[in-house]
Formats: C-alpha cells, sequence, structure tokens
C-alpha cells in the first residue's frame, strides 16, 4: 500500500508520485484510486489501488546491479527484422514497466545503433528508455539523473569510436 507522496513507476509512464488517493464511483461501484503525478511530463495518472499490474515500487539495488550487467553484455543478437516489427516488440516490453525490459530494449537500440542508423521513432524509444532507467534509479539511489545517463552512455561509448 502507498502513502501520498511516495514515489511509485507506473508502466509505460515512468515514476510518479502519489498525489492523492481518491475514492470514485465507476460502473456502479465505489473504488479508491491512487492519483500519481508522472515526473517526466507532469501527465496525471489514475490507478485502482487494487490493481496488481498498476504501479510498483522502485527497484532496489539489486535490480540496478542486475541493469548495468545487462547494459555492460553486449555480446547479444541483435534484431535484424523490419524497425516496425522492433518497435512493436520493443514498445511491448517497455509497457510491461520492468527495468530490467527497459533495459533489454535500451541495449538492443544502442548496438543496432552501432551497425546502422535508427528510424525516428527508435531513435525517440532510445532517448525515452534511457530517460526512465535513469529516472527511477536516480530517485532509487538519490543520485542526479544526469549523472545516471551519463553511467548508461557510457557503457556503449567504446564500441562507437570503434565502428
Amino acid at each position: 500500500m502507498f502513502k501520498i507522496g511516495d514515489y511509485a513507476v507506473c508502466p509505460g509512464h515512468g515514476v510518479g508520485q502519489i498525489c492523492e488517493i481518491e475514492d470514485r464511483e465507476v460502473a456502479g461501484n465505489r473504488s479508491s484510486f491512487y492519483v500519481l503525478k508522472i515526473m517526466a511530463n507532469g501527465m496525471t495518472v489514475m490507478v485502482p489501488t487494487d490493481s496488481e499490474d498498476g504501479i510498483r515500487t522502485l527497484v532496489g539495488q539489486n535490480e540496478i546491479h542486475e541493469v548495468f550487467e545487462l547494459l555492460n553484455d553486449h555480446d547479444v543478437k541483435v534484431d535484424n527484422s523490419t524497425w516496425n516489427r522492433r518497435y512493436r516488440e520493443y514498445m511491448h516490453k517497455i509497457k510491461t514497466g520492468s527495468l530490467l525490459e527497459i533495459a533489454d530494449v535500451l541495449r538492443s537500440l544502442f548496438l543496432l545503433k552501432n551497425m546502422k542508423s535508427l528510424s525516428f521513432g527508435e531513435k525517440k524509444m532510445l532517448e525515452n528508455c534511457k530517460n526512465l532507467i535513469a529516472q527511477e534509479i536516480s530517485l532509487a539511489n538519490g543520485e542526479n539523473s544526469k549523472d545516471i545517463q551519463s553511467k548508461i552512455e557510457a557503457r556503449f561509448m567504446a564500441e562507437e569510436t570503434v565502428i
């Protein structure tokens, strides 16, 4: 159970802060909702308090470590299917809200970027993934989001200079 002022991750939107817990009538039933203000864009999202898929807590240190391990592992097969097929698959992973899934998409896009030019949508997705990861880790660790972004980018800089 979250409290007002807590940070939570809303899949597909990123980190938000709970502003209110509000009761509303929906389809004749009284339900309770968390009202989150998404930090990245200021959007307000309502999530049922009893929804298991609705929101989750910020990641812990173990998952942060796993994210950076995943980003360091470049010995993976890069998907060379059409950009729209990749885009659909990547969007599905991002919408899970799992930081590891988002990191997997980010790694794939960075590695693909080293092989060929990304489409406009893929470039935008790469930046979005980087921002989602940096924002959550910075709040969980108490670090600056820009510093986290720099740490993420550093995982891929050496390869960019080689190619």
